[in-house]
């Protein structure tokens, strides 16, 4: 997502303190470092595909940064899924270990696919403010695209398919925000809404970032500790860290993308207040960029129905392994 308009103005960048969990956050770099080796050596590779351009946000500055002890599906029209993933770093983090197995049935899971394909059709609808508990936003944006015309909102809506497929087979009820059913939104107060109101166990916005060309990596983004208005989310502030820690180290193993090296300090993990989908949430959440579309190695892999693949196991097992706790 472009970090434009509702729930993505950029933030202030700020130096993270450093501490004891440096020695903790050590344990990421030789997992992360060879998935970044792995990546950086099938980037130019990996295969795309291009589709209608539409109108897309601009980029922007990094966010601000957080640090960690870890950082830890149907098939589209240009590729067919891959029936696994081989685990793309030698040595995982902790937090990387494989999902317990078992049947997550009687779990809720919501999928919320950033933007709609249609949003660019229905700007003044989009544009109307909403309230996020801590100020107002528009109700959506059309999201960020590659340069070549594919877009942020046919990327989510695909991985969404392709985690439902995942998480159904393993018991779960997945609940999807929008299944490109709608003509525009939902806005972002009703996308945390959808979630609260299933009572899901965890909830996961997906999204690819509008950053400049350069800025490289996945970061999964955790809600700030927040109490003002309409938002309160110091019950799920330990929680949805659980959720975005398991999610990025999975993430690591199943694509062998490394975390974003333009915010999270390296860790893949950024913590934002500005967020309606976060700020409104009463259950766990968080938010992925799963890569940069305006970089043309990241587009490379975001683009490619096996890489889509990876992405979708290596969330849908990072949500696994929260919910076995």
């Amino acid at each position: 997502m472009s970090y434009v308009g509702p729930d993505f103005d950029p933030p202030q960048p700020r130096r993270s303190r450093r501490g004891p969990l440096t020695v903790a956050l050590a344990a990421l770099v030789p997992g992360a470092l060879a998935g970044y080796l792995v990546w950086q050596a099938v980037g130019d590779d990996s295969g795309g595909g291009s589709d209608r351009a539409v109108p897309a946000s601009s980029s922007s500055a990094p966010g601000s940064v957080s640090p960690s002890s870890r950082a830890s599906a149907r098939a589209t029209d240009d590729a067919r899924p891959s029936a696994s993933s081989a685990p793309a770093s030698s040595s995982p983090s902790s937090s990387s270990k494989p999902a317990a197995s078992g049947s997550l049935k009687g779990k809720v899971v919501v999928i919320d696919p950033g933007h709609n394909p249609d949003n660019f059709r229905h700007t003044s609808d989009i544009n109307r403010k909403v309230n996020i508990g801590t100020n107002w936003k528009e109700c959506d944006t059309t999201g960020t695209s590659t340069n070549a015309g594919y877009t942020e909102a046919r990327f989510t809506l695909d991985v969404a398919h392709r985690m439902r497929a995942i998480l159904e087979k393993q018991g779960a009820t997945v609940k999807l925000t929008q299944d490109g059913d709608r003509s525009f939104g939902p806005c972002v107060d009703e996308r945390a809404r959808i979630g609260n109101t299933a009572h899901a166990d965890a909830v996961v916005s997906l999204h690819a970032d509008g950053s400049a060309a350069g800025n490289r990596g996945f970061h999964v983004i955790l809600p700030a500790s927040v109490h003002a208005g309409a938002a309160d989310t110091r019950p799920i502030v330990t929680s949805s860290r659980d959720l975005g820690e398991h999610i990025a180290g999975l993430f690591v193993r199943e694509t062998g993308s490394a975390p974003s090296n333009y915010v999270g300090d390296g860790t893949g993990l950024v913590v934002r207040k500005d967020l309606g989908g976060l700020n409104l949430s009463t259950v766990p959440k968080v938010f992925i960029e799963c890569g940069n579309m305006r970089d043309t190695k990241d587009a490379a892999l975001l683009t490619s129905g096996a890489w889509r693949e990876k992405a979708a196991r290596g969330i849908s097992e990072g949500i696994v392994g929260f919910l076995h706790g």
